[in-house]
């Protein structure tokens, strides 16, 4: 039986993976590397940590890595945060879960503060069990760590009584990593093909398509 449900936020639960994907091309920009916003897209999902060697120059990685994270954390607060909305039916997906006794734990590469933002957008801070952030730990998604700390708040239950959900390949491959179930949504707009590569259990439009089909999902069959 599925205990708990590990979600991410961004591009999950919050329409905001195009914002943050604008944000990195800007503060890419400021120190001086102009990269194609799709690029950039393609790799929203992971942290600073992870996403910034992945795209920019090994010397200016080795020199400049935790400047241009601080400057886009900065950009994105003050810029972007405001404008995030949560996606249709977060909130009553939610109340669904609580009302089955499972328990919710937040699970992002995003720093604490935005987490926290987040929730208080979706109104569901009576309902989350807990949340785990990059400020959790060492390594983001697509390491395993952010899902393993996650797993730490819902014990005694086990990898498999816990069921994933996430937009990005990222959270699908940590997750897995974990011998987790994934449902994929498809709301922070990566392929199928993508999110089924990584290994993908699921695919569903969103939470609301989630909760319109959750009597035949992973969650309540399992």
């Amino acid at each position: 039986m599925i205990g708990a449900v590990l979600f991410d936020v961004d591009g999950t639960l919050i329409d905001s993976n195009d914002l943050h994907a604008t944000a990195w091309r800007e503060a890419f920009v400021h120190f001086g590397v102009d990269l194609p916003l799709g690029v950039i897209r393609g790799q929203i999902g992971k942290g600073g940590d992870n996403l910034i060697p992945t795209l920019l120059p090994k010397e200016l990685v080795e020199e400049r890595q935790e400047e241009i994270d601080h400057y886009r954390g900065e950009l994105f607060k003050r810029e972007y945060l405001p404008r995030v909305v949560p996606f249709p039916g977060v909130r009553e997906l939610f109340e669904r879960l609580k009302a089955d006794g499972r328990k919710i734990v937040l699970a992002s590469s995003a720093k604490g503060a935005e987490v926290a933002f987040h929730l208080g957008v979706i109104g569901g801070e009576d309902l989350v069990d807990g949340t785990t952030s990059a400020d959790d730990v060492e390594h983001s998604k697509p390491c395993p760590d952010i899902f393993a700390a996650a797993l730490e708040k819902v014990k005694p239950l086990g990898p498999d009584e816990v069921v994933v959900v996430g937009d990005s390949p990222f959270d699908v491959e940590a997750a897995k990593k974990l011998g987790m179930k994934v449902i994929g949504v498809r709301s922070g707009g990566f392929p199928d093909e993508v999110l089924r590569k990584a290994g993908a259990d699921e695919l569903y439009d969103g939470p609301a398509d989630l909760l319109r089909n959750y009597d035949t999902s992973l969650i309540a069959r399992a």
